[in-house]
């Protein structure tokens, strides 16, 4: 049970080791500019390896704890679903439901563990496989993988390390169940956090904010929502940022050059590698810089309504 790419290595990798009897997965959805129906990467991946595929508008319907339980699998899994399982759909499997969450968890329990892990400015994450319960990511522990975030990391390219990574996993945890070598952990539930499904307010920046914590801010939405602040009145997208030394107010252009737009926050500064102006290409601060885009003294501020610039 899967959607978005995310999920499509851990289909791919049970698709090379065992035998897959069915795909459940989100509905087809509108994308694009002109809103064609398209169907989510691990429907694609299913139908192109001649696996059966389900896509029921509620996993909630009795039809659906029926299908899981008629295809005689031993064990279901579960990877970025996007929809809560009930109890029904949890006990249609004899060894029950494994699960990759992309963190480790009790940290970041919920939708977006890998970007907020980012914005909170952690230094490393990873997966957990897990053993799914009816709680929002409480289950045990079967192991994990961790990874260090670097300064340049985005929540977009911890999605690529991450989804591989827990592939592999998912298959070595599938593995020690059936030798009988794994003992599941149970969490502290006392140490959980949480991860909630991000808005396009998120995307929101507050330069007021320390240097530090402006700047993952920006990484962690990138891709979506994408770092939106306002020149001039109007959207500006930004991506690419790190701490900087400078000194000013909040949302002031400091500098422009090789290192990027360097913009002060309410503690030091952060220097913004790219940018991307409503329905124009995302350029270099540089490039924007010299199309007379934006200049030093000018001032971003911070959108007071959920805002995205055109053009991506």
């Amino acid at each position: 049970m899967g959607s978005p790419d995310f999920a499509v290595p851990a289909l791919e990798a049970l698709l090379a080791r065992h035998e897959v009897a069915l795909v459940v997965t989100q509905p087809d959805k509108p994308a694009g500019r002109g809103s064609k129906l398209t169907p989510p990467p691990v429907k694609v991946v299913a139908e192109r390896a001649g696996v059966p595929v389900m896509q029921p508008r509620s996993a909630r319907a009795p039809e659906v704890a029926e299908a899981l339980r008629a295809t005689g699998a031993e064990l279901g899994v579960v990877v970025a679903y996007g929809k809560i399982l009930p109890k029904a759909v949890l006990e249609a499997f004899p060894r029950g439901c494994l699960n990759i969450h992309g963190s480790l968890l009790p940290k970041y329990r919920g939708a977006a563990p890998i970007q907020w892990a980012v914005i909170r400015g952690e230094r490393e994450t990873g997966v957990a496989i897990m053993q799914l319960d009816e709680g929002m990511d409480t289950g045990p522990v079967l192991l994990e993988r961790r990874v260090p975030i670097s300064d340049d990391d985005t929540s977009g390219t911890l999605f690529a390390r991450l989804a591989p990574l827990g592939a592999d996993a998912l298959v070595e945890a599938i593995a020690g169940l059936e030798a009988g070598a794994l003992t599941p952990r149970p969490q502290d539930h006392t140490a959980a956090s949480h991860a909630p499904m991000l808005t396009k307010a998120d995307g929101a920046i507050d330069f007021a904010r320390p240097a530090a914590e402006v700047a993952a801010r920006i990484r962690g939405v990138d891709p979506w929502p994408g770092a939106v602040a306002l020149l001039r009145g109007q959207p500006l997208k930004l991506f690419g940022a790190r701490a900087a030394a400078g000194q000013g107010a909040p949302g002031e252009v400091l500098a422009v050059g090789d290192a990027g737009l360097v913009v002060a926050c309410g503690d030091g500064a952060v220097a913004i590698r790219e940018v991307q102006a409503p329905a124009r290409k995302r350029l270099t601060a540089q490039q924007f810089a010299q199309g007379r885009g934006i200049a030093v003294g000018d001032r971003l501020a911070t959108p007071t309504e959920p805002t995205e610039a055109a053009g991506g």
